[in-house]
């Protein structure tokens, strides 16, 4: 795989130092919150049911492809390879997982992806729980199945490491009394904290209880689009029931990379899955996250060109 690559380093405070940010800040969002560094729980088990046991080891975020690959049409040419893409982030047979859209080819239409896999390119060491969620052509009704293949299209954010058992950061937040989402939430605590300092954060995190706002990215659009509105009418979104497990990637401030600032992606196992937008019961949701930040940021095949909604 021959793609252009850029990295930075990434400001990496030590984990105690995040676990009192985010108790402090998120007490601005959340009426009940505790945040405290723990040894990782085993998130090969229920109810993550995660392809390693843990996010320690090598942790990178990598961000390949972007938007301008889906809008204002699709560029069906990008195919990423997962397996290869752990080995330009310099940890060859990784654990990752993020989100991502599908690969179309093998799932047959456009679809969200959700990266739950040890990438290696031995067979007897990959390890693979993906899910992808794609919309049934004739019904339109939203289907979540296993995904086998280890590519994905367009664009995918993944939080990379060794999978390694080790000190993480436990998120506990319920009763949302903020406007802003759970990544968000999070995201804005440690900018507030850290500024101009790029921190980027990986993991998972439960939504243990209420309900989610949901999208799913229906097959490809024939035509441009070229505004928020478009976006918004193309979109199909759904209201899922917990639990609902997500995988995560966010930065607290872009370093001229064109990141993505935040996405994040999720399965269940009863259904449920797609893009993360926020949860619809406030009063009633309760989360609970694990979150390792990571040392480096790798650039992928950053697109050339920008999509810039005419109505933003």
């Amino acid at each position: 795989m021959s793609l252009p690559l850029e990295k930075k380093a990434l400001h990496v405070p030590e984990l105690g130092e995040l676990a009192t940010v985010l108790q402090d800040g998120l007490k601005s969002h959340f009426a009940s919150v505790s945040v405290s560094v723990v040894d990782c729980p085993d998130l090969t088990q229920q109810p993550f049911t995660l392809a390693a046991p843990g996010l320690c080891g090598s942790p990178r975020a990598v961000d390949v492809g972007g938007i301008p690959n889906i809008h204002p049409l699709p560029k069906l040419e990008k195919i990423y390879d997962m397996e290869k893409v752990a080995e330009l982030a310099d940890v060859p047979g990784a654990f990752m997982i993020g989100a991502g859209a599908g690969p179309y080819k093998h799932v047959g239409v456009n679809s969200e992806l959700m990266p739950n896999l040890i990438a290696s390119t031995n067979a007897r060491e990959r390890n693979s729980e993906t899910y992808d969620m794609r919309l049934d052509t004739e019904s339109g009704k939203p289907i979540l199945e296993k995904c086998a293949s280890a590519e994905c299209a367009l664009m995918v954010n993944l939080y990379c490491s060794e999978g390694k058992p080790g000190k993480v950061l436990e998120v506990k937040a319920s009763k949302r009394t903020g406007e802003s989402d759970f990544v968000a939430a999070m995201r804005k605590v440690i900018q507030a904290k850290y500024g101009d300092k790029a921190v980027g954060l990986g993991g998972t995190f439960l939504i243990d209880r209420g309900k989610a706002w949901l999208h799913v990215m229906p097959d490809f659009c024939p035509t441009p689009i070229t505004n928020l509105k478009e976006v918004e009418a193309w979109l199909k979104f759904f209201e899922f029931d917990a639990p609902i497990v997500c995988l995560s990637v966010f930065y607290s401030y872009d370093p001229g990379l064109d990141l993505r600032i935040e996405h994040t992606h999720c399965f269940s196992h009863h259904g449920a899955g797609g893009h993360y937008h926020y949860d619809t019961t406030p009063e009633d949701v309760v989360y609970r996250g694990y979150f390792h930040p990571a040392e480096w940021v790798y650039r992928v095949d950053r697109p050339t060109e920008k999509w810039v909604p005419k109505d933003k």
